[in-house]
């Protein structure tokens, strides 16, 4: 997908720290990430994830201090991130709109 274009993993992950808030950190979002979809990933390509993510300017991180351990990178999603977030929202709607009775006949 180009660099305007918000792919499947990083719309998940957006929506991962979006739930986490405060402990949005790559090992958290990995579990909340296998939790919701009930799919496994690996701490490298969320990490890589988030990594575009931050440049693209769809979030943002920063450094957590703790107490007896390595510091953790802390993720939030960015103004920009929520609107792209909305964006992609409103086009899903729209495009899964009329499409239920499709759905349960096949189903």
């Amino acid at each position: 997908m180009g660099r305007d274009g918000l792919g499947q993993l990083e719309h998940q992950v957006m929506l991962a720290v979006l739930h986490l808030r405060d402990d949005a950190y790559s090992a958290p979002i990995v579990a909340e990430l296998e939790e919701r979809t009930g799919r496994s990933t690996t701490l490298s390509s969320v990490y890589i994830v988030l990594r575009r993510l931050e440049e693209k300017g769809w979030a943002a991180s920063r450094m957590q201090p703790v107490e007896g351990a390595r510091d953790r990178r802390i993720f939030s999603v960015t103004e920009i991130g929520l609107e792209r977030l909305r964006e992609e929202r409103r086009a899903y709607e729209r495009l899964w709109q009329g499409l239920d009775g499709v759905l349960e006949a096949h189903g």
